[in-house]
């Protein structure tokens, strides 16, 4: 797993912590290299959980987008939420009760 300059993966909480080495399996599985593009860094909404230290955006894989979200969701489970946006997948931690 890379992270882009700047990133930083210290303040994460350990639900997220413990969801980066699933992140990176589910991205070498299909021979791609997870980058962790932003945690709390960068422009989020104001509610965003990047402010709470629960989420990641994760650079797009170059190959099949689709197989790698699948892999992600079946490796972190229904307490994670995975976004695919325009340039990033959005992965954060928001169990539903």
């Amino acid at each position: 797993m890379l992270l882009k300059l700047g990133v930083d993966i210290s303040k994460l909480k350990r639900p997220m912590r413990r969801a980066l080495n699933l992140i990176d399996q589910a991205f070498k599985d299909f021979g791609e290299e997870a980058v962790i593009t932003s945690t709390y860094e960068g422009d989020h909404m104001p509610s965003s959980l990047h402010y709470a230290h629960l989420a990641v955006d994760v650079r797009l894989p170059r190959g099949n987008v689709d197989a790698v979200v699948n892999a992600l969701k079946l490796l972190l489970g229904k307490d994670y939420d995975i976004v695919v946006e325009k340039d990033h997948i959005h992965i954060e931690y928001d169990p539903k009760r």
